[in-house]
């Protein structure tokens, strides 16, 4: 079942960014986690800015690709302890497999289609379809 709306998809992504920004001062990260997070939270931030639903800014990246890209974000935090040396901390893991199960988890229950064949343009503002 989808229960996200483009939208509301937009409010968590920016969620999950303010997140991935202070879990490192929040939780105590070491430099190799740290630098996974602000680098993770800056690509999501870039993606979410330049994707085509009504939160983005760009709207250059069609929304189902944006759906692709955090499936590949999302695999990527849950792999990323075990690829990149800090598996041995638990704090970091333990966020980080958490984190990716939760983007997951949203890109599972997104409407990534919602507009897409019926829509020719972009977004309005308050999610109607410009015309």
């Amino acid at each position: 079942m989808k229960l996200l709306s483009p939208r509301h998809h937009g409010y968590v992504d920016y969620a999950a960014i303010i997140l991935l920004l202070i879990a490192p001062l929040a939780l105590r990260f070491g430099p190799a986690p740290a630098a996974v997070c602000y680098a993770t939270a800056l690509a999501h931030l870039v993606v979410t800015l330049l994707s085509d639903h009504p939160l983005g800014a760009a709207r250059k990246i069609p929304f189902a690709v944006h759906g692709a890209l955090e499936f590949s974000l999302g695999v990527g935090l849950l792999a990323s302890p075990w690829l990149l040396g800090f598996s041995a901390e638990d704090r970091p893991r333990t966020f980080f497999v958490a984190a990716g199960i939760a983007l997951l988890l949203v890109v599972l229950v997104t409407r990534y289609t919602a507009g897409l064949i019926s829509r020719p343009e972009s977004y309005g503002r308050y999610d109607r379809y410009d015309r």
